[in-house]
Formats: structure tokens, sequence, C-alpha cells
């Protein structure tokens, strides 16, 4: 468990979030204090799941290439415009018109600073939007734009490992605000501790149902996890990523080929003469924890489709340092909270 403190001095801040899937990102901002005044996303499984653990928040069901701010005028003058869009794959950024979509959105979200006009924009994508050159026109692109508005903005990358999260996550970030806020803009840097391995944050769940190897197996589990992926929304089940990513979790004995519907049992082997068999799989909020959801958070859906919302997702403390850091921002030369005002403790799980 990690304690902040917010600072009740200061007046709560207002975002717009797109593409908002099973709500990783708003949770994280929502912890760094910015309240949602609406939140977009296609997807009605993700939208359930929105107001499933938020039913005050305004969900809205729409492609983002469809949206119309004139319509929701409560998107005006937000303070923050965030997003964690579709990954924008190679072969669109090298321009292929039958894998273009995740471009369309970005520059739809970007299109959408002309209407909203926020105080700071926030994107959460690839790692290599930021600096491989096959992406080279979408960050000009994007410069143009933002330029052309008055934003000036930033590029770079964080490793969700590096804020909490028990998970090898480079994420790419593009930050921007209008006129000269982003001086005031500091990049979150690594936390001091080590990170969370993969057998420290799952070896209770694994016990809960008396299965006798939970805790050799959470010592041997002595790593982060590699990345999870969510997987195409059109084919396949649920499994933990691609080729590579299953020879990791089979090095932490962990079935990375399908996700279970609950933790092993007494009788469950732990036999590694069975191959991928005697290898215990995960549960969808054994996955969920990984992308450092808190536990209370519930996912809508049927099995596969609540982990392709977790594998999707912006991890929730990486979503509240980029919160507090854009507020940071937002905040310079502000009062400071008025005198004899303490501090209120939030936990953070």
């Amino acid at each position: 468990m990690k304690v902040i403190m917010e600072e009740s001095g200061f007046e709560r801040l207002r975002c717009l979030v797109v593409c908002a899937g099973a709500g990783g990102l708003a949770l994280g901002l929502e912890q760094a204090g910015f309240d949602p005044v609406l939140l977009l996303d296609n997807r009605s499984v993700a939208c359930e799941t929105l107001r499933l653990n938020r039913p005050g928040w305004n969900v809205v069901e729409a492609d983002l290439l469809d949206f119309d701010p004139v319509d929701h005028q409560e998107t005006y003058d937000v303070d923050l415009l965030a997003g964690g869009l579709p990954r924008v794959k190679a072969s669109a950024a090298t321009g292929r018109e039958d894998s273009d979509e995740e471009i369309r959105i970005l520059e739809s979200t970007i299109m959408l600073m002309h209407g909203v006009q926020p105080r700071a924009l926030l994107i959460e994508n690839v790692p290599d939007l930021v600096s491989k050159p096959a992406y080279g026109p979408i960050r000009t692109y994007v410069t143009t734009e933002l330029e052309h508005l008055g934003y000036r903005h930033r590029w770079f990358v964080l490793n969700a490992m590096d804020h909490g999260v028990p998970q090898d996550r480079k994420q790419g970030v593009l930050v921007a605000f209008k006129n000269d806020a982003v001086d005031g803009f500091v990049t979150p840097t690594p936390g001091t501790e080590p990170p969370l391995t993969v057998g420290e944050a799952l070896g209770a769940s694994m016990a809960t149902r008396g299965w006798p190897h939970a805790a050799a197996w959470a010592a041997q589990a002595d790593r982060v996890a590699p990345t999870l992926v969510g997987g195409s929304w059109n084919r396949g089940g649920a499994d933990l990523g691609p080729t590579g990513s299953k020879r990791a979790w089979a090095r932490m004995r962990v079935n990375g080929g399908t996700v279970a519907d609950r933790v092993p049992g007494p009788d469950f082997p732990w036999d590694l003469s069975l191959g991928i068999k005697g290898m215990v799989p995960l549960t969808v909020e054994q996955t969920a924890r990984l992308q450092g959801f808190p536990d209370d958070w519930s996912f809508a859906g049927r099995k596969t489709a609540r982990y392709r919302q977790v594998g999707h997702a912006s991890p929730p403390p990486v979503g509240r340092v980029l919160g507090l850091s854009i507020r940071g921002a937002l905040s310079t030369g502000r009062p400071r909270p008025r005198d004899g005002i303490t501090p209120n403790p939030v936990t953070l799980c």
C-alpha cells in the first residue's frame, strides 16, 4: 500500500478522457485530482465497466472519429484532454492504407484540441512513437497542429515498472500545454523502491484456495512481468501475449497460453515434468493487479472481454504520476493552501 497526500486547499481539476477503455488512465488521473466531465469509448463492454465502477461518471459510448464537442459543451475549456489511444503500428506509421485507423484516431484527438481548447493534453501510446524514424511524419503532424493552436509539447518514454507497477511496460507519452506552462512540467522520475515482482504481487492470491505450492511458486517468480498484451478484439481467445512473452512467463512457471477462471486449488499440480500443464495460469483479476488496478475495480463481460480490457489498459499508477506532474505544471504560480489546512491522506492500492 502507498499513501499520498492530497492537499485539500487545491481545487480539483476537470478532464475529458477519450478512448477511455476500462478506466485505467481515468482512475490514475482521478487519484491525481482530475475529475472527468466525460469519458468516451466505442466499446459497450468498456463503457459498462466504467459505469460499474463509477456510476457518477458521464460515460458516452461513441466513436472518437464521430465525436463533436458541440453536442457536449461540458467538455469546453477543460483543464486536461487525455487519451490512452489504440497502439499505433509501424505499418500504419509508414502509410499502409489497410492499417491506418490508429493514425486517424491520433489525428482526431489532436483535431479535438481545436474545439475543446484544454489547458493541457496527455496522450499515451507505444514508445516507438516518441523517437523511431518511421513515426517521424506523425510527430511532424502533431507538432504543426499544436504549434498552430499555441501549445508547446514534449515527448518522452516511461516504464510502468518504475512507478509501482510489477510489469516491464514501456509507454510513449505526449504532453502539451498552452503558452509557457510546459516549462513547469517535470517528467516523472523512477521511484526509489525496487518494483514488485510477480511473486510478491500475486503470491497471496495464489494461496486463497489452498494451493500448497503457492509460497514456492512465488519465491521463484522473482522478476517483474513481461508486457501484458490484450490481443485483437476480433479474433482469438485470452492469453498473455506473443511467443516471446509466453517464454518469459514459462520461466516463472506460468502458463501464458490461457487465462484461468479461478486460482489453483489444493489438487492443482506443480510438476515441471508435465510441461505447460504443470504451470499455473493467471486469472483476469491477477492480470489486473499486474497492471496496477486496485482489487475492488471490476471488469464487465465474459472472461476474454474482461482480459482484453485489462491488457489494453493504461496502468492507473502511471496515470497518477503523469496527472500529478501535469497538475503541478498547471498550478505553477497558484497560491499555496490556506493556513491551517491539513493535507488529507489518500490510500492507494
